[in-house]
């Protein structure tokens, strides 16, 4: 279905396009620099991106301590929205967590981005709480949302970072 796009690890190349995605998608986007930070500096950041005819038009990354992850950000170019690729990220991303150890995987969500909600909730999510305020730019509530049954890891999965001698 989507053999037109493939997800791969960000590297530091793809900073522009996303920092531009990012600052396209969310009231208060995160800075070029935080992503470089996140690639950089964060041992526990995982970033990949969805690329398509050699154009970066989406990104998602997350957060992996021991067996816990969380998604920091899943972001998909606007052009290219209500195609498929936000879930192909999404389910891609859940099996590279779920391969370097993660046991469940947790993220927020705006409590008015109905769109997203089902997007996560037809992975395996549910809304396990509130937290309110959450959002800064409106005070909007957060809708905690957690799935606690990870794709099978893949046997064959081996990243150079990940493997220990």
């Amino acid at each position: 279905m989507h053999n037109d796009c493939i997800i791969r690890r960000m590297t530091i190349a793809d900073l522009d396009a996303v920092a531009a995605i990012e600052a396209a998608t969310f009231p208060t986007p995160w800075s070029k620099d935080s992503f470089r930070m996140e690639l950089e500096r964060n041992v526990a950041a995982r970033y990949l991106v969805a690329e398509k005819a050699g154009e970066v038009i989406g990104y998602g990354g997350a957060w992996i301590i021991l067996d816990e992850s969380h998604i920091t950000n899943i972001a998909i170019a606007e052009s290219q929205r209500g195609h498929g690729y936000g879930r192909l990220l999404t389910e891609t991303l859940m099996q590279y967590l779920a391969n370097l150890g993660a046991a469940y995987a947790t993220l927020e969500v705006r409590k008015s981005n109905i769109r997203a909600q089902n997007l996560y909730k037809s992975v395996g999510f549910i809304q396990l709480g509130v937290r309110k305020r959450y959002y800064e730019d409106n005070n909007e509530d957060a809708l905690l949302m957690v799935c606690d049954h990870m794709p099978e890891v893949d046997p064959e999965f081996e990243e150079e970072e990940t493997v220990r001698e």
